[in-house]
């Protein structure tokens, strides 16, 4: 009878009348999140070609979402699996260790791949959103990954995921890790045989979707020279040219539909979660310059899929259960430049014959030896071992070696890992969140603007560039408020707003705030 009483004084306190709290509608989390990731999704370009879609795929999202227009990552270099893996984790690779697609192994000096010889997530070292969904719901939400590409999908389908699905660039097929337990997908084999790109015929060849994006040019800077495309798919390496083509994201979308279908995804009260990649890249890597239609296609089809995505979820599921995240991996390819032609500043700094060089330096001061055991990318890694024989600290190594860099030409900076890992200077806090010691090398050489970094082992050449790449970050659906919010916000938020949306803790690296 006292509880009764102090319930009927709190509802009087509040305002509120047992029969007004019977009548108002409970808000339910989304029983569906559907976070899309799209790779190397522009502004610019998205805005140049808007005169060319639809009004349900990117126009809605624009329109009816909240939008943050001017998203970027905190730190760098940015590639497609830090940048997927950030998404998730909402925190940078200097936490979750995906520090690129590829790193260099300290012990035997290889390339790892960000996915191991496994094929597992099991090199990203936090929790995603989506385990600490598995965690909140004990197991009972339904976890999925759909992308072309094998980091993208099992990266963002992360450790507790159900199932991760990516096309094999050699038989063409929709794959699965063991890891994930390929047995509970029995539908996967059937739907490989009557939808995947290796079906006869169903991949061979990419025309313009639409006439207007095969012949007029929203490229305004550059001449109208070239002529409707056609590209033939064909050779060993023909899915992996399929994609990084506009016609891969239709694979894309018709797989997470069959998800959605086959596994029942939000059909209950449990939220599920759908991570999707789609590719806004150039085709096969190559130059803007020459694949512009290409691109302007590729947008077009985006938009189109995006479309089919959105309806034929909210049809299934219903519009107020689901909700959509949009957002890019924040870097482009980056192309090689005729700078000289043109009088602009460049030139090629030799990261190989630099650490023969300063390989000679320190034999010169400790004695004869490889202190320089290897390079990649922009890093060299210090023998470790040879230092510690000879009574050498790494840090001495280390400032050594900063001060002997610096004076090439081309270098603009030097880090030493000690130098990253312990300094507070705001000026190179994303190099120190791109930066993990146990992915990374031990001196982080940064060339200049329009310099190349080139490596005579592996015959590696990168081009250095500093410009920003604008993107934007949608929420849409489930309540969501139409909004356009032009404050600059970063990445790693997108995890925590998730998290407060469904109602579950962020996962356990985030300290970034939700977003609203």
């Amino acid at each position: 009878m006292r509880n009764k009483y102090l319930y009927i004084t709190l509802l009087a306190i509040l305002g509120l009348s047992p029969e007004m709290l019977a009548q108002s509608k409970i808000q339910y989390a989304p029983r569906l999140v559907v976070s899309i990731t799209i790779d190397q999704l522009r502004t610019d370009y998205l805005e140049a070609f808007s005169p060319l879609y639809s009004n349900e795929g990117f126009k809605r999202l624009l329109s009816q979402g909240m939008v943050f227009s001017n998203a970027s990552y905190p730190y760098s270099p940015i590639d497609r699996a830090s940048a997927i893996a950030t998404v998730v984790t909402g925190i940078t690779p200097s936490y979750h260790s995906i520090v690129s697609g590829q790193w260099l192994d300290h012990e035997s000096l290889r390339p790892v791949s960000c996915t191991g010889e496994k094929q597992t997530p099991d090199l990203l070292t936090t929790s995603t959103i989506t385990d600490e969904l598995k965690v909140a719901t004990e197991g009972k939400s339904k976890v999925f990954g759909v992308a072309p590409t094998m980091d993208a999908a099992i990266l963002s389908a992360g450790h507790a995921a159900d199932g991760a699905f990516w096309i094999d660039d050699q038989s063409g097929q929709w794959s699965i890790s063991d890891y994930y337990g390929a047995a509970k997908t029995q539908w996967l084999s059937a739907y490989n045989v009557a939808n995947s790109p290796a079906k006869e015929g169903a991949a061979d060849c990419w025309e313009p979707v639409i006439e207007l994006s095969g012949t007029f040019n929203y490229f305004q800077h550059t001449a109208n020279t070239q002529k409707p495309f056609k590209h033939k798919f064909n050779g060993h390496d023909k899915y992996a040219q399929l994609k990084t083509s506009g016609i891969i994201n239709g694979y894309v979308t018709n797989m997470a539909l069959q998800c959605v279908t086959q596994e029942t995804l939000g059909f209950d009260r449990i939220t599920d979660f759908l991570n999707i990649s789609y590719y806004a890249g150039t085709f096969n890597h190559a130059a803007m310059s020459k694949f512009q239609f290409e691109m302007q296609d590729t947008y077009v089809r985006l938009d189109r899929e995006l479309a089919n995505l959105i309806t034929t979820i909210e049809r299934k599921v219903g519009a107020e259960n689901v909700l959509f995240v949009v957002t890019s991996t924040g870097y482009s390819d980056v192309e090689s430049a005729d700078y000289e032609k043109y009088r602009i500043p460049t030139g090629t700094f030799n990261i190989t014959r630099a650490s023969n060089l300063l390989n000679m330096f320190f034999g010169a001061l400790w004695g004869q030896g490889r202190y320089i055991e290897t390079c990649f990318r922009n890093q060299m890694f210090l023998n470790h071992q040879l230092l510690e024989s000879k009574r050498i600290s790494l840090t001495d190594a280390s400032q050594r070696a900063q001060e002997f860099l610096s004076q090439m030409s081309g270098v603009r900076n030097v880090y030493s890992g000690l130098q990253l890992l312990v300094s507070n200077n705001e000026q190179i806090q994303k190099i120190r969140n791109g930066y993990n010691a146990t992915r990374c090398g031990d001196i982080i050489i940064e060339v200049s603007p329009g310099w190349n970094i080139f490596n005579e082992n592996t015959k590696d050449t990168q081009l250095s560039r500093a410009s920003f790449i604008q993107f934007p970050i949608i929420f849409y659906g489930a309540g969501t408020k139409a909004e356009l919010i032009k404050d600059r916000v970063s990445v790693d938020r997108i995890a925590p707003t998730i998290a407060k949306n469904i109602r579950i803790r962020a996962p356990n690296a985030c300290s970034a705030e939700p977003l609203f």
